[in-house]
C-alpha cells in the first residue's frame, strides 16, 4: 500500500478496523506457526489424518473402497458389456438423502470404478420400474439440472474442501462442476474435456464417463492415493430425489468431508497437459448514423487471431496466457430493468479465460470482478493449490478502463479510453477441518489513475455446525482530474477500509446468524463489485426447519426472521427492516416462499417510515417437460428521482417449456408499476423470449427476443423524461462444440429503438463469426 498511506477513518471505525486486523493477523500468525499436526497434510490419506485429528467432533467412519486397475481398453458407448467393467469397483447406491432422510432409495443404481494410466472410469446402471417416465433431453453442457442424471464427486486431494463434479444425464450431456465447501459455492463454468455416452434401455438407463487425469487435478505422491468420493444420481419425478452411495448427517454443514474414499490410482501421471487454443474471430457491424433517419452505413468487417495458452505445469498448478485473446462473450446477458434503481447492475462473467481457477479469488466481499477488465490486449493467469496452500494471480493489459464510482445511497459508471494493468493477487491456506485463512491484493494503473486493495480474510469452523468468517480490505486510489470533476470523486490520493464478520449456525433443524459490516466512504475496490460504500450495516436472524415425513404431502417446511439496520458514515439511519418469511416444498416440485415486513428508510434526509412489503415466489414442474415460476411483490418504496413517497407493484412470471427432444422455449416477462399520489409515475414491461433448437450434445441454434418499454408521465417528473422508451434486441446463433474448447459459432444480432414519436427502427446490426480449435498433449 505504500509508506505514505493515510487511513482516513474516524476514531470509532478506525478502532474497530484496526481491531479486527491485529485480531486476524494473530490468527494468520498462529495457523503458519501451527505444530504440522494440527494442519492439513499436503496429500493422500495423510490429508484425512490431520483433518481428523483437528476436527472439533468426532463423526462416524467413512467406508473405504479400492478402485482396481486394468489394462483392458474400454469403449465409451454406453454399453457395459466390456470385460474391464466385470473387473471394476462396483458400489450400490444405498441411501436417499433429499426429501429423505438416509432412506432406502425407490429405485436401484449401481456405479463401477475402474482406470487404466490415462482415464479414470466410471459406469452406472440405473434401474427404473418405468423407463418412460426419465427424464432426458438433448441440450447444451451444463444444463441438465432438471433431468434425470447420475455422476461422481471426487475430492482427489482428500482435504475434505474441494471437489470435482461430473454428471451425465441418459442422452449423454454433459455436467462439470468445480465445488468449494469452504466458500460455499458451485461453479459450473469450470469446463474439463472428457467423454460420456448415455442410453435408455428397457430397465432404466446406462451411462459411461471416461475423464483424462491430465484434465484434472490431484497431489504428487508416489504410490497409492487416496481420494474422496460419492456416487450420486437424481431422481426427478413428483419430488426431487437425490440417491447416494454415502448418508448425509444433516447436522453436519460441509458435505465433501462426509464422502468415502477411494484408494488406489497407483502411478498415474497427468502428462504434459498442455492445451494450445488459436481462435479466429470476425464481424461486422453496421450502424444507422443519423437515427432515426437515413440508411443503415455498413461498417468495416475487422477480423482478429488470437492464442491461448493452458498448461498443467505440475499436477497442482495451472498455466493460462493468452495473446490478442477474444474475451468476448457469445451468451447475451439477461436482460434487466433498470427504471428507478441506484446501484450498479450486476452481470456475471462469461468468458472462458476468467472463468478458469475462478474459485481461487473469491472472497467474503466481491473485491474481484473479473468483467470489470473490458478490454484486454493479453492476459496471464496462474493457479494451484499445494497440500494445504492455494494460490491464484492474474494480470491483464487492458485498452478500456471500466469504473464504478459508490456511494452510500448510489452510483455511477463510465468507460474510459485510457489503458490500465489489471493485478490480481490470492493466497488461501487451509487449516484444521474446513477452516482456512487468506490474502488478497489487487490493484490497477493507467495514466493518472491507481487503485490498490489489500487485505485479509478467514473462516474458522468451530465446530459442525457453528463458524465464523471475516475479511478486511484496506484501499488507496487515485482518478485522473476529468474523472474528479466530472464525477464528484475525492482529488488527490484517497485511501479508506472496509470489513466485514459473520456467525453462522447451521444444523438440520435450526439456523441463526448475526453479521457486521463496516466500509468506509472513500474505500474503492475497483477490481470488484463494491457499488455501495460509506454504511455500517447488521444483521441477525434465525429460522426453524421441519423435514416431512414419508406419508405428509409436502417435504420441506421452514419458517423465520431478521432484522437488519443501514447507517451512513454520519450515523444516520438508511434503513431498518424487519421481516418474517415461510416456506413450503410440497408435490410435482412445488415450492411456495412469502415474505412480509416493514421498514424505514431515508434517502438524502428525507425520512420514510412504516414501509409495509410483501413478497412470494411460486414455482412448480408437473411434468418433466413444463416448469412455471411467478415471483410477485407489493410495498410502499421511494422515488429516487423525486424523492417522494410512492407504492411498487411487481409480477414476474416465467414458463419454460420443452417440446420433445431437441426444441426448448424459455418466456420470461416483469411487470412494473409505481404509483405516487399525484398519479402512476412510470410503467416497465419487459420481456425475453429464448428459443433453443438442439440438433445433438454439439450443435444447436438459438434465438434469443428481448423488448423492454417504459412509459413515463413527465408531469409527475420534476426533471424533463420521454414519455416512452422502447427497445428490442434479438440475437440468432449456430454453435458447434466438439468439446468446450474447439467451437465455432456464428451469429447475428441487432438493436431496435422507438419512443413516443418514432416507431422502433433498426439502429444497428451485427454479423459475427468465431473459430477455436484446442490442441491437446
Amino acid at each position: 500500500m505504500g509508506s505514505k498511506t493515510t487511513w482516513r477513518a474516524g476514531p470509532r471505525r478506525g478502532l474497530a478496523r484496526r481491531g479486527l486486523a491485529v485480531l486476524a493477523g494473530a490468527l494468520i500468525v498462529a495457523v503458519v506457526a501451527a505444530p504440522a499436526s494440527g494442519l492439513q497434510a499436503e496429500s493422500g490419506s495423510e490429508g484425512a489424518a490431520a483433518a481428523a485429528a483437528s476436527a472439533p467432533e468426532k463423526r462416524p467412519e467413512r467406508p473405504v473402497f479400492h478402485v482396481p486397475r486394468t489394462d483392458r481398453k474400454i469403449e465409451i458407448d454406453a454399453d457395459l458389456s466390456d470385460p474391464a467393467w466385470s473387473e471394476a469397483l462396483e458400489v450400490k447406491l444405498d441411501y436417499e438423502t433429499r426429501p429423505g432422510e438416509n432412506v432406502d432409495p425407490a429405485v436401484e443404481t449401481f456405479c463401477y470404478v475402474t482406470y487404466d494410466s490415462d482415464h479414470l472410469y466410471v459406469g452406472f446402471r440405473a434401474l427404473d420400474p418405468d423407463p418412460k417416465s426419465i427424464r432426458a433431453h438433448l441440450s447444451d453442457r451444463d444444463t441438465i439440472w432438471n433431468d434425470d442424471m447420475v455422476g461422481v464427486k471426487l475430492d482427489a486431494f482428500n482435504d475434505e474442501r474441494r471437489a470435482m463434479d461430473f454428471f451425465v444425464n441418459p442422452l449423454g450431456v454433459q455436467l462439470d462442476i468445480f465445488e468449494d465447501d469452504v466458500s460455499k459455492r458451485e461453479d459450473s463454468s469450470w469446463d474439463v474435456i472428457w467423454k460420456s455416452a448415455g442410453r435408455i434401455t428397457e430397465e432404466g438407463y446406462v451411462v459411461e464417463l471416461a475423464i483424462p487425469f491430465h484434465q484434472m487435478r490431484f497431489p504428487r505422491a508416489a504410490g497409492m492415493q487416496t481420494w474422496g468420493f460419492d456416487a450420486i444420481r437424481f431422481y426427478p419425478r413428483s419430488e426431487f430425489t437425490r440417491i447416494a452411495l454415502v448418508p448425509v448427517d444433516r447436522n453436519v454443514e460441509c458435505l465433501i468431508c462426509q464422502m468415502a474414499k477411494l484408494n488406489g490410482f497407483e502411478d498415474i501421471s497427468p502428462g504434459r497437459n498442455l492445451e494450445v487454443v488459436p481462435t479466429l474471430t470476425a464481424g461486422r457491424t453496421d450502424r444507422r448514423q443519423d437515427f432515426p433517419v437515413g440508411d443503415l452505413t455498413e461498417g468495416d468487417a475487422e477480423s482478429d487471431l488470437g492464442l491461448s495458452v493452458r498448461w498443467g505445469v505440475t499436477p497442482n498448478w495451472t498455466l493460462n496466457a493468452a495473446a490478442n485473446p477474444d474475451f468476448s462473450q457469445v451468451e447475451a446477458d439477461s436482460a434487466q430493468l433498470d427504471v428507478n434503481t441506484r446501484f450498479a447492475l450486476f452481470f456475471p462473467e462469461r468468458r472462458p479465460f476468467f472463468l478458469e481457477g475462478a474459485d481461487f479469488f473469491r472472497t467474503p466481499f466481491d473485491a474481484v470482478f473479473t468483467r470489470n477488465v473490458a478490454d484486454p490486449s493479453w492476459g496471464l493467469k496462474m493457479s494451484g493449490k499445494e497440500g494445504p496452500h492455494a494460490v491464484g494471480i492474474f494480470v491483464a493489459e487492458d485498452e478500456l478502463t471500466n469504473l464504478i464510482f459508490p456511494g452510500s445511497e448510489g452510483s455511477s459508471s463510465g468507460s474510459f479510453a485510457f489503458e490500465s494493468t489489471d493485478a490480481v493477487v490470492r493466497y488461501r491456506r487451509d487449516f484444521g477441518q474446513g477452516s482456512a485463512i487468506g490474502v488478497l491484493a489487487t490493484g490497477r494503473e493507467g495514466d493518472g489513475y491507481s487503485n490498490r486493495v489489500a487485505g485479509i480474510d478467514g473462516l474458522y469452523r468451530i465446530n459442525d455446525k457453528d463458524s465464523v468468517s471475516f475479511q478486511y480490505l484496506g484501499s488507496e486510489s487515485e482518478y485522473p482530474l476529468e474523472i474528479v470533476r466530472d464525477f464528484d470523486q475525492p482529488a488527490g490520493s484517497f485511501s479508506d477500509e472496509a470489513f466485514r464478520v459473520r456467525y453462522d449456525h447451521r444444523a438440520r433443524n435450526w439456523r441463526w446468524y448475526g453479521h457486521y459490516s463496516d466500509i468506509g466512504e472513500n474505500f474503492r475496490a475497483d477490481m470488484g463489485f463494491m457499488p455501495q460504500v460509506g454504511t455500517t450495516f447488521v444483521l441477525g436472524g434465525l429460522s426453524r426447519t421441519w423435514h416431512g415425513e414419508e406419508e405428509d404431502w409436502w417435504t420441506r417446511f421452514a419458517v423465520g426472521g431478521d432484522w437488519d439496520r443501514e447507517e451512513d458514515s454520519t450515523g444516520r439511519v438508511l434503513e431498518q427492516e424487519a421481516e418474517i418469511w415461510g416456506e413450503i416444498s410440497g408435490p410435482m416440485q412445488s415450492f411456495l416462499w412469502v415474505d412480509v415486513g416493514v421498514r424505514d428508510r431515508s434517502f438524502r434526509g428525507v425520512p420514510f417510515d412504516d414501509q409495509r412489503f410483501f413478497s412470494s415466489w411460486f414455482e412448480i414442474r408437473p411434468t418433466g417437460d413444463l416448469w412455471f415460476g411467478l415471483f410477485s411483490h407489493k410495498s410502499d418504496a421511494i422515488d429516487f428521482a423525486n424523492v417522494q413517497a410512492g407504492e411498487v407493484t411487481q409480477l414476474e412470471p416465467n414458463v419454460n417449456v420443452n417440446f420433445g427432444l431437441h426444441l426448448k422455449a424459455e418466456l420470461g416477462h416483469v411487470f412494473q408499476r409505481f404509483k405516487v399520489p399525484q398519479g402512476e409515475l412510470f410503467e416497465a414491461n419487459l420481456t425475453q423470449l429464448r428459443l433453443v433448437w438442439q440438433f445433438n450434445t454439439r450443435s444447436f441454434v438459438r434465438s434469443i427476443f428481448q423488448y423492454r418499454q417504459v412509459d413515463r408521465d413527465p408531469a409527475l417528473f420534476a426533471r424533463a423524461v420521454e414519455p416512452r422508451f422502447e427497445r428490442l434486441f434479438t440475437q440468432l446463433l449456430f454453435s458447434y462444440k466438439l468439446n468446450p474448447q474447439t467451437v465455432l459459432f456464428l451469429g447475428y444480432s441487432d438493436n431496435r429503438l422507438g419512443d413516443q414519436t418514432i416507431d422502433l427502427t433498426q439502429r444497428d446490426r451485427t454479423l459475427f463469426f468465431k473459430v477455436g480449435y484446442a490442441w491437446l498433449t
